[in-house]
């Protein structure tokens, strides 16, 4: 039997950070992010976008992210909508990658794990939370981000105590990475063996 172990948190959390400590583990990391991009290459998934946010997020017929960020992030009501539209397709794909994985044990890598109902697909659930400030300054830099696109999408996100509601284990991220990452590890051994 699989063991199935969602990690969650905002944008710049440090998700990445733990899914390669994770993978170093012998996990299987499904970058639920990556998952979602090949989802949106589908032709019923972009059918369904250039509905809810019009035509002109496409580009010679092939989604521009950047002008779908723009409109889906500009709000609150847009993040909820391309969620409502994207997250149906990418959660079919999650299980069909679940159902393929070779290995046992299976990571999720979900920014929006909640909103998409795939924590019902989990054993367990890790929220990753940091301080905004560190979030910013790590999407900036990963993203290439202004900062005023940076902020957006860090007030179009979920705040801290969305995840500390759900989320029966939290992990902090703002400071030391060597603890952070063993803070993680012996969560997941926790986990494992309950």
């Amino acid at each position: 039997m699989k063991f199935i172990l969602g990690l969650t948190g905002p944008t710049g959390s440090g998700k990445t950070t733990l899914s390669k400590a994770a993978a170093d583990l012998g996990y299987t990391v499904l970058d639920c992010d990556i998952i979602a991009r090949k989802a949106a290459e589908q032709e019923n998934t972009l059918a369904a976008l250039t509905t809810a946010f019009g035509q002109d997020i496409l580009e010679d017929g092939i989604l521009n992210r950047k002008a779908l960020a723009k409109k889906a992030f500009s709000s609150t009501n847009g993040t909820e909508l391309l969620n409502k539209t994207m997250l149906p397709f990418v959660v079919e794909l999650i299980k069909k990658e679940i159902e393929n994985a070779d290995s046992e044990k299976i990571l999720l890598d979900a920014p929006t794990l909640y909103e998409s109902g795939a924590d019902s697909l989990c054993n367990a659930v890790i929220a990753v939370l940091a301080d905004c400030g560190d979030r910013k300054a790590r999407i900036i830099s990963r993203d290439n981000l202004t900062e005023a696109e940076a902020q957006l999408r860090l007030t179009a996100g979920k705040n801290d105590n969305y995840y500390k509601d759900k989320t029966q284990h939290i992990i902090y991220n703002n400071g030391d990475k060597h603890a952070f990452i063993k803070d993680f590890k012996s969560k997941i051994k926790f986990l494992e063996e309950k």
